[in-house]
């Protein structure tokens, strides 16, 4: 039998594990949207007491969206762009480059943690087209091992609320000049969404705490001069999901209120931009 792999990751680095574990339980349900067998099987490879998360079929499902939909932009953008290059910043334990199978002419990057990228290197088979980064997001000296031109798709899941202000201009704007056009792809909250998403079950297990906020997404064109506002959309939108019976009663009262109530509908939110 296998052994399993001792995970003790705390504060940010332990939220990865959220979205792993929301991935893969959505990835085991008959009515799956992911199918990310991969999560999955990396999961049961984890030594690690998920249920301190106290995540509910709902947080399961409302994940799996999530990645779906950045899913859905990576795939549009690789078919627009034959030899692009992919850049997965805290890319944590997800599966995406799998879920993706992007062509042999398209480099991707996955960047983490020297921790995170050392678990990703014993939890997952090796992808000879991906190049793993070892470094913290906010260390500048990573970027120079990335190529001086795109097309590039900059995918930033779950990562950029983590961070301050300062960190994600500096970030950004380093990446954008490097490589001069492309797309950027992310979550994020506005201040209320960020207290309630702090004051969340999972968020609360793990100790983190929440930096940037974005109360309309025109503020990060002002911050990041050159990147310009493509697409700006719920997370759980039910118009574009057409997943919005599989949440619970609570759950689905809880998303017509937010598409009802203007203050509701930027609590969070995913935004594409092109540089």
């Amino acid at each position: 039998m296998t052994s399993r792999e001792k995970i003790d990751l705390r504060g940010v680095k332990e939220t990865l594990l959220i979205t792993l574990y929301g991935k893969a339980g959505e990835s085991r349900m008959p009515d799956s949207l992911l199918k990310d067998r991969f999560a999955a099987e990396v999961v049961d490879r984890i030594d690690y007491d998920f249920s301190r998360l106290k995540m509910r079929r709902d947080d399961l499902v409302g994940l799996a969206i999530r990645a779906y939909r950045i899913d859905q932009w990576t795939r549009a953008f690789i078919e627009a762009h034959e030899q692009a290059v992919v850049l997965h910043l805290g890319c944590g334990l997800d599966s995406r480059i799998f879920r993706i199978a992007p062509p042999a002419a398209v480099r991707w990057f996955d960047v983490d943690y020297p921790e995170v990228i050392a678990l990703r290197r014993r939890l997952y088979p090796a992808q000879p087209e991906a190049t793993m980064i070892a470094s913290s997001v906010t260390e500048p000296d990573w970027r120079e091992r990335l190529p001086s031109a795109g097309p590039a798709l900059i995918i930033a899941e779950g990562l950029l609320m983590y961070l301050s202000k300062a960190a994600v201009k500096d970030l950004l704007s380093a990446l954008t000049r490097r490589m001069g056009r492309g797309e950027l792809v992310f979550d994020g909250f506005n201040r209320l969404g960020a207290r309630l998403a702090a004051a969340s079950r999972m968020v609360r297990a793990t100790g983190a705490t929440f930096g940037w906020t974005l109360e309309s997404p025109r503020e990060l064109e002002r911050l990041v001069p050159g990147l310009r506002l493509v697409e700006d959309t719920m997370i759980y939108d039910p118009a574009k999901t057409g997943q919005f019976a599989r949440f619970s009663l609570s759950a689905r009262l809880a998303i017509h209120a937010m598409c009802l109530i203007p203050a509701f509908r930027r609590l969070g939110r995913l935004m594409r931009y092109r540089f």
